[in-house]
């Protein structure tokens, strides 16, 4: 089984002048998150082969702060295509990954990451907990099938589904 492990970009100041969307940075709390969930994975012992990201501003933000917490260094694949892509785009991503990847990280945006979990996770507790909301930092896990090209629609395993504030209460959404 393939090990595909979904981080959402961390929260994005919307104060910050940008002429583009694409432009706009991590907010304190964000880089806080993205470091504290780095941490987090380093001690479950995750670890990946293949990163590939969406290259706005906020995610390559989110990966420098997320590289720093899992005390690696990540050489991520930006991928245009990532950015703000719909969940059929990220599938064809994921079914288009070398083989020779066994654990691959994808970071991008919401909804298409939130609906991609929701189009491969078979049904579960922790899929009724992305149905929720995928809040910003967070990062699903999924077991996929041998190969990525044979991703299916609710045939993945769900492992863990990790929101910033399940580590840490103070990211939360009541705390600043």
């Amino acid at each position: 089984m393939k090990t595909l492990t979904l981080l959402r970009h961390a929260k994005s100041g919307w104060d910050d002048p940008v002429a583009r969307d694409f432009d706009r940075p991590l907010n304190a709390k964000g880089a806080r998150a993205a470091e504290t969930m780095g941490r987090h994975l380093r001690g479950l012992g995750l670890a990946f082969d293949l990163v590939v990201a969406s290259p706005a501003v906020r995610v390559q933000e989110t990966l420098d702060h997320f590289a720093g917490g899992l005390g690696e260094t990540l050489a991520p694949e930006w991928d245009r295509r990532l950015y703000l892509a719909s969940e059929a785009t990220l599938l064809d991503v994921v079914r288009a990954l070398p083989d020779t990847a066994e654990q691959v990280l994808l970071v991008g945006h919401n909804p298409g990451l939130e609906e991609l979990v929701l189009l491969l996770a078979e049904a579960g507790a922790l899929r009724q907990d992305v149905a929720e909301k995928f809040p910003t930092a967070s990062v699903a896990v999924l077991e996929v099938a041998p190969h990525w090209s044979e991703a299916r629609d609710g045939e993945a395993t769900l492992v863990r589904f990790i929101r910033p504030r399940d580590v840490d209460p103070s990211l939360g959404p009541d705390f600043g």
